[in-house]
């Protein structure tokens, strides 16, 4: 049985999910910074809720990639974890 790295890498030789894949991966490490930081601070998402302002389920809806967060929405984020927002073109 071959494992979820296995099938990721022999997926990731087809063009058309390649391509897919990094535009996607962008989306990906966002809601990884978020939830890795929440999660380094011991946070629940009621708890980041209150800290932001923002909803629970919004906080939520980020996290599973169902949500569309505004510049602003993630900079109330950041701000709550003591940290700035920095957005670079590589």
């Amino acid at each position: 049985m071959e494992t979820l790295d296995q099938y990721l890498e022999k997926q990731l030789k087809n063009p058309k999910f390649k391509k897919e894949w990094d535009e996607l991966e962008d989306e990906y490490q966002i809601i990884q910074n978020i939830v890795e930081a929440r999660l380094a601070a011991h946070l629940t998402q009621m708890q980041l809720s209150e800290l932001t302002g923002i909803t629970q389920s919004d906080i939520s809806k980020i996290e599973n990639g169902n949500g569309n967060p505004s510049l602003k929405t993630l900079q109330k984020i950041a701000r709550a974890f003591g940290k700035k927002l920095k957005i670079e073109f590589v």
